[in-house]
């Protein structure tokens, strides 16, 4: 029998586990031209709540009674594809199901021997390449700004801020607890790191961490912090909208501080992000995502659930943040 997780309700507000409904289903049978796929490792990524709402976006909302599905590493069992053969390794967006068959449309080959294999759900997956694109395309960083960084040690914001390092910037990196703090200023090299949530001041403690001002910065959660980052930011500085973790789950639309007064007098850039935007970029990007991992220029960090049940879990533990890095269930 094969295990399937479905939609089973609309969240109203944070999730919780009687949104979804794991069930027993048929395996499948492979058909001329398909592969029969056993999941390894499958994401779990805070857009994820987005898609449980019934509305248009950059991606078509998951449907009730329908499995969901995210970025899975998966291992090729049988094959009636001459591009592919069983021990193959494949990631792309799959369903939440122990096997299912694909034609290998929209599937990568992973080789094992590169990196761990759950690393091209992270480091050499859409949120490192979601890291990398960011900064090219929005952010244009040079040596000797200072880049700020939210979400500083989930998986895109890590990333992000050691690229920012490697291309000779000061980096400054907010996240929520003193262990997260410690762990990338002493692990990732960030020059400095802010508690969000010991803070009193965040505007304040912005700008005495960055003393010269924010030139980009990499925004994953909204609300208040953009707030404290906008406040600080320089002429000429660069906002790149990539999260909003902070208002994912809330039911109404919170009234801020308006930013358009800031954008005007400083000349400022706000843009929106999303990977999709650039697609053919992706192989670019791995390519030199790998060739820093490879010299040890980037580090890593990965929270791993063990077993497909607990999927929904560690989706829900996103929210909490409970993650350090990159959050991915080991089937």
């Amino acid at each position: 029998m094969n295990k399937t997780i479905f939609l089973k309700r609309r969240p109203k507000g944070q999730p919780v586990l009687e949104d979804f409904d794991i069930r027993e289903t048929e395996e499948p049978t492979v058909k001329e031209g398909e592969i029969l796929l056993k999941s390894v490792y499958v994401s779990v990524d805070p857009y994820l709540r987005g898609r449980m709402r019934n509305e248009k976006s950059y991606i078509e909302p998951f449907q009730l009674e329908e499995p969901l599905e995210s970025a899975v590493v998966a291992e090729v069992i049988e094959s009636n594809n001459p591009n592919f053969i069983a021990g193959d390794y494949v990631s792309g967006m799959l369903k939440w199901k122990h096997y299912q068959t694909a034609t290998g449309n929209g599937l990568n080959k992973v080789d094992p021997d590169r990196a761990p294999l759950s690393a091209n759900l992270g480091v050499l997956g859409l949120t490192g390449v979601t890291a990398f694109l960011g900064l090219e395309k929005i952010g244009k960083l040079q040596a000797g700004e200072t880049l700020l960084v939210s979400g500083a040690a989930g998986a895109v914001g890590s990333i992000a801020g050691q690229i920012g390092k490697i291309k000779g910037c000061k980096v400054v990196g907010i996240a929520g607890s003193d262990e997260k703090i410690q762990a990338i200023t002493t692990n990732l090299n960030f020059d400095e790191g802010i508690n969000y949530k010991t803070s009193n001041n965040l505007k304040a403690a912005v700008a005495k961490a960055c003393t010269n001002g924010v030139d980009v910065y990499f925004d994953n959660v909204g609300g208040e912090i953009l707030d404290a980052a906008l406040a600080n930011i320089n002429k000429f500085g660069r906002i790149i909208n990539c999260g909003a973790i902070s208002q994912y789950n809330n039911t109404e639309v919170p009234m801020g501080p308006r930013p358009e007064g800031i954008l005007i007098k400083k000349s400022v850039l706000m843009q929106g992000f999303t990977v999709r935007d650039y697609l053919k970029d992706f192989g670019p990007a791995i390519k030199q995502l790998a060739t820093w991992l490879q010299e040890d220029k980037i580090q890593y960090s990965e929270t791993i659930v063990e077993g497909f049940e607990n999927i929904p879990q560690a989706l829900l533990d996103l929210f909490e943040g409970k993650n350090k890095g990159k959050m991915i269930v080991k089937v």
